[in-house]
């Protein structure tokens, strides 16, 4: 299934730790989105989302560079554990209308819901 564009929540953001690890890969800055889903906190300093219900999901969508779509998401499921299982890369449908990759948490940790559903919000950027 091709798609061109990445939903971030969390660590992936701009500024965030993960963020250099997926910058080489996108087209532009990128712009404020969400999508149906609840954020929680791991409590190991990364969010987990868990996509569809009727809580929001805020974070940001970006646009892959065609040629490196398939290297960037090979990168990003190393990163996420895809295989491991702790994350799982879905399809999600954005307010924007975008549909994109997305990293849904797996299983394993006991989770705490983040109300606001901002990564960003709720733990500030690193220094």
């Amino acid at each position: 299934m091709s798609r061109s564009h990445l939903f971030v929540y969390g660590t992936l953001r701009p500024g965030d730790v993960r963020w250099h690890l997926l910058a080489p890969f996108v087209v532009d800055r990128g712009w404020p989105d969400s999508t149906s889903g609840q954020l929680y906190d791991t409590g190991l300093d990364y969010p987990a989302a868990v996509f569809g219900g009727n809580s929001t999901i805020h974070g940001e969508s970006f646009a892959l560079i065609e040629p490196s779509i398939e290297q960037a998401l090979a990168l990003l499921d190393e990163v996420e554990d895809t295989v491991g299982g702790e994350y799982t890369r879905v399809t999600v449908t954005t307010r924007r209308g975008i549909t994109a990759w997305a990293y849904a948490y797996g299983a394993g940790l006991a989770l705490t819901p983040i109300a606001s559903g901002d990564w960003l919000q709720h733990r500030p950027l690193p220094a």
